[in-house]
């Protein structure tokens, strides 16, 4: 698997050797040992796996407590990702990195813990994947405006997002609770 940091270092995009002939395709998504050797010695507690159609914006989710490291690939269809930096400390505070993850690139992107995630449908459907260092807790979660002028993502937009009521309702980063 080739292990490829982004504009935010702590962000890597993962591209896995794919071995294909006439009767499909076969690749490893995940290695503990793999993983490791790179830097990512990681315990994954829980698996998720949604749908969403097209013009779909998922996030940006958080969670404030018990904050969640995410493993995150498409097995059909195609997304935009994206991850915010809310680390007060960091460099890089407020910050967003995206990437194309699709069914076609098979491509994965970890999202560290201290980041909100988001995606985009950009294809007719997505099914989403993603692997998390720490369970969901509802009472924790927090989210992040889709469309904070200050974070500034540049989403591959098709017309008005379609949001659920909790993403249509987030916060701007100011008004946000961030990582020290």
């Amino acid at each position: 698997m080739n292990f490829t940091p982004l504009a935010i270092p702590e962000v890597i995009l993962m591209e896995p050797r794919v071995f294909g002939d006439a009767r499909g395709f076969f690749l490893e998504s995940w290695n503990r040992r793999s993983f490791a050797e790179h830097g990512l010695d990681l315990d994954f507690v829980q698996d998720n796996h949604s749908r969403s159609r097209r013009g779909v914006l998922r996030g940006l989710h958080y969670q404030i407590q018990q904050p969640q490291g995410k493993l995150v690939r498409v097995v059909s269809g195609e997304v935009f990702d994206v991850a915010v930096d809310l680390r007060r400390s960091s460099p890089t505070f407020g910050q967003w990195v995206g990437a194309t993850l699709s069914a076609e690139n098979h491509r994965l992107l970890w999202v560290p813990p201290g980041f909100a995630h988001g995606f985009y449908v950009v294809s007719e459907v997505a099914d989403f994947l993603y692997k998390a260092t720490d369970f969901y807790a509802a009472a924790h979660e927090r989210t992040i405006i889709w469309n904070d002028p200050d974070i500034a993502i540049r989403w591959p937009l098709q017309g008005e997002p379609l949001l659920a009521p909790k993403d249509a309702a987030g916060s701007p980063l100011v008004e946000a609770a961030c990582y020290p």
